[in-house]
């Protein structure tokens, strides 16, 4: 039986990408080895390295004045080293649109004078604020903001305008559509969404924020520590990066972001306007602010819910269970997610309605 994996992460990969890692796993490019157990020093592993840094940047356009970083501990650990890093004057302002925000200014707050200036929790996270009514503090070092948001489906689809860098959470959605770097001072994001398995992060930084960590910012966590040793301070994780590179191939013979967005938002469309035209299932979320790749919605019943789950797992359709702080369903539809996946979860979704009317 065929499987659509709509797991919010790990998440599924391009079936040309499993493909390609499975025929050298056991020996990549003639080198005898698998990336696996082959030295970061090597030569053919610095040049799968040197590719990922090279595609990322064609990928998102990203300007020679930032620094791409490959380090590990996933986004979490970023929520600690964007304040430990970047806090000069001592001051951020955070913009709080889901768990994953609010887990950010949590840490944040340990390290400097860091406040929640907006926030969506009176609603249940279902919007984000209208961020030309934000009122930022001056002198701040920073804006800190989760552009998409897993749990609750919503995303920004316009920035702030502030005098300060912009530092963005795209863990669940770079390179699911076109964003201009300049607008960033910083960019972070877990690959194990939209990239590649989980073991790298992706950090994309501007070099004029380099040398600004505090004293007490351990040497890991140090942008300056990863930039000036290309990523490779000490052994980097070898295979995600890997798997980050054949993804980088696949979506540029897609056509790269712009290509990919396009089929973003229709797979997307085609779920919101059934969902919309539903008797059964809702999506909560503000229409304008609608994730692109994280789809929330429910019956209404958490019978019903428990019942959809799991016939929807027997029909081939796993990982569809919402996240416990929002319940219900989610489908995850990240770039790999073909049409087809969401065409098949939309036509389960009409029968589990008729039958359950």
């Amino acid at each position: 039986m065929k499987v659509y994996n709509f797991s919010a992460g790990p998440s599924m990969l391009p079936e040309e990408v499993k493909l390609s890692a499975q025929r050298d796993f056991l020996n990549y490019n003639g080198s005898g080895m698998s990336v696996t157990e082959m030295s970061h020093r090597s030569k053919v592993y610095d040049e799968i390295h040197q590719e990922a840094i090279a595609l990322l940047r064609e990928l998102m356009n990203i300007p020679d004045n930032y620094e791409v970083l490959f380090v590990q501990g996933g986004a979490s650990t970023q929520f600690e080293a964007v304040p430990l890093n970047l806090l000069v004057k001592g001051k951020a302002d955070y913009i709080v649109t889901g768990n994953f925000a609010g887990k950010a200014a949590k840490e944040a707050v340990k390290y400097g004078d860091c406040q929640v200036v907006a926030s969506s929790k009176d609603k249940n996270f279902t919007y984000i604020p209208d961020v030309d009514k934000i009122t930022f503090r001056d002198d701040i070092d920073y804006v800190h903001l989760t552009q998409n948001n897993t749990i609750f489906g919503t995303r920004y689809t316009k920035l702030p305008k502030v005098n300060a860098p912009i530092v963005a959470d795209m863990s669940s959605n770079i390179l699911s559509e076109v964003f201009d770097v300049n607008n960033y001072g910083l960019i972070y994001a877990g690959a194990q969404k939209n990239i590649a398995p989980a073991g790298v992060t992706i950090v994309i930084v501007r070099k004029d924020l380099l040398d600004n960590a505090m004293p007490i910012c351990p040497t890991m966590l140090k942008y300056k520590t990863q930039a000036d040793a290309n990523s490779l301070y000490n052994t980097p994780p070898c295979f995600s990066i890997y798997m980050a590179m054949l993804t980088f191939r696949w979506l540029k013979a897609l056509g790269g972001v712009k290509e990919i967005q396009k089929i973003n938002e229709y797979k997307a469309g085609l779920l919101y306007d059934f969902i919309d035209g539903s008797d059964l299932f809702t999506n909560p979320v503000n229409k304008a602010d609608r994730s692109l790749m994280n789809v929330p919605f429910v019956t209404g019943s958490d019978e019903l819910n428990a019942k959809f789950v799991k016939e929807a797992a027997a029909a081939g359709l796993v990982s569809l269970k919402g996240h416990k702080l929002v319940g219900g369903m989610r489908a995850s539809i990240y770039n790999a997610m073909p049409v087809e996946g969401v065409q098949a979860l939309i036509e389960f979704m009409k029968k589990f309605e008729l039958e359950n009317k």
